[in-house]
Parts: C-alpha cells; structure tokens; sequence
C-alpha cells in the first residue's frame, strides 16, 4: 500500500514536468511565431492597418477588466472647461450647448509607469470637426476660444484627431494614423482604446480590436500622464473606463498560458471544444473583456 501510493504521487508528479516542459516548448514556439494571431472576422476597414502587439500588450489585451469604480475610470472634476461637466460617478462627461470654444478634459488619474488601457466611448455622431483623444501631463490647455485643437495642440499633450486621422502635438500636425497608405479618412467608431506603455513613452490605439501600432513616441518617462480629450460638439457626451494595466516586469506563465491557448481556439474557443475541459479552466479561458459579454 506505501509503495502504491508513493507510485501515484511520483507519477503525478512527473506528469506535472511533462505538462511544465510541454507547455514550455509551447510558449516558446509561440513566441518565437511572433505571439498569437488574431482571427478577426469583422470587416472592419482598419483590419487591414493591424499590427501584432507586443508580447506584454497581447496579454493586457486578453485579460479580464478591472472591477468598475476604479479611480483611474474617472474624468477630473477640476481639471476640465468650465463649459464641460462631470456626471456623478465620473465615468461620463458632457459638454454645454455653447458656441466658439474648444473645451479639453483630463482623467482624474493618470499614470508614471507600466503599461495602461483606457476605453473611452464617444459617438460618431457628437463629434464634429476637432475631436481629439490622447493623453495630456496635468499642465495641458483647457479651454480655447474658436474652434481649434486643445489635445496635441501644446507641448503638454498628444492627440489624434477623429475626424481626420491626424496625429497632433506641440501645435503641429503629423502623419496620418493609422499608417500603412489608408485612402481617405477611415471612420472611426465609437469605441477607442487608448494604450499608455509609460516605461517606453509610447502611446497607441485600438480600434475593431485591431492594434494600430505606435501613433506617438518619446513621451516624457517619469512624468504622469492621463488620458484626455477635447471637443466641440454641444451636447457631447463621452465615457471613460480605466480596463486593465501591468507593470514592466514579464507576464506571468498563467496569463501566457490562457492567451497562448485562447489563440489556438479562435479568442475564446467555441464552447463546444471546451466540454472535456475543467470547469474552473473553462472560466479562466472564456472570461474575456469584450462589452457583448459584459452586458
């Protein structure tokens, strides 16, 4: 009986290295392939202009939200025009019906280092000529007469404006984002994520779950950064969800893992593939951040 069950204990034990050396092998074949490949189904015209994220961006960009009411999911009540106004929770600004006049506004939290993901929602519709999103330092313009660009619009700020695909900062306009030679202005859609890497100054955009690569470079490390935007549309509301963030240091072997298997079955994998799987693996691998599953 001592001798059987130190048989079975040893024989879980070396089907635990082989798992471990199995899933090694894995994961370094994936990330020699460049990490995993994105199916994407939609039709999406900025499909085309998608770039593979960076290792640590691909794993952020699998990885469930943080719970709601996180103080980086809030608009500044003090930083902002005085033509905008915060609702309540924070998560919603709206601007006032008024004309001649650019009005800018900065999250209440910003971020000094590690690797960021904003969600900010704002309708096509209640954009108008210089909509701008990016980030901005605590020291970014406000509030402008005319009609003009805030965000991007001084050294203090980063912006691409919706509109026009154009890239903005210090006052000057930059190449069209995304690249790649898009013909025309591609539209974007309600639905923006703003990527903050404020170990390596980058800040970049996900549209149709479609990375577009770095739109800005060389942004001051060390100083805090928020994710901001300026509009003119009267009547405008936009929303801000703070989902997820890492720090510099590597992923870690779960969460590499849970993307490297994801991948192989499509995103989540239909569920159907899934029924001889655990059931508390299955949550791990359908446990996802997209708003259809959210609501």
């Amino acid at each position: 009986m001592v001798t059987e069950g130190w048989f079975c204990v040893f024989e879980q034990e070396v089907d635990v290295i082989l798992r471990s050396d199995w899933m090694g092998l894995t994961l370094c074949c994936w990330l020699k392939d460049g990490g995993p490949k994105k199916h994407h189904k939609s039709r999406s015209a900025f499909c085309q202009f998608s770039v593979a994220p960076p290792i640590r961006l691909a794993v952020l960009l699998d990885t469930p939200p943080v719970a709601p009411g996180n103080p980086r999911s809030q608009w500044s009540p003090t930083h902002l025009s005085t033509n905008l106004k915060v609702c309540p929770s924070g998560g919603r600004v709206s601007r006032a019906r008024v004309e001649q006049s650019s009005d800018a506004v900065r999250g209440a939290v910003g971020t000094a280092t590690g690797l960021h993901i904003w969600e900010v929602l704002w309708e096509e519709q209640q954009r108008g000529s210089h909509a701008l999103l990016g980030v901005s330092t605590h020291k970014c313009t406000l509030q402008a007469s005319g009609y003009t660009v805030l965000i991007g619009g001084d050294s203090c700020s980063w912006g691409w404006e919706l509109s026009t695909n154009q890239l903005w900062h210090d006052g000057k306009a930059g190449r069209r984002y995304p690249g790649g030679g898009a013909r025309g202005v591609l539209s974007v859609p309600d639905r923006v994520l703003v990527v903050v890497d404020a170990d390596a100054g980058t800040l970049g955009y996900v549209v149709d779950d479609c990375y577009l690569g770095v739109a800005f470079q060389d942004l001051p490390k060390g100083a805090e950064l928020f994710p901001a935007v300026s509009c003119v549309w009267g009547g405008a509301q936009i929303c801000l969800r703070y989902l997820c963030g890492m720090t510099r240091d590597p992923p870690a072997l779960e969460a590499l893992s849970r993307l490297s298997v994801r991948g192989a079955l499509g995103g989540a994998g239909p569920r159907g593939r899934m029924l001889s799987v655990p059931s508390a693996l299955q949550r791990l691998l359908l446990d996802t951040h997209t708003a259809e599953e959210e609501q």
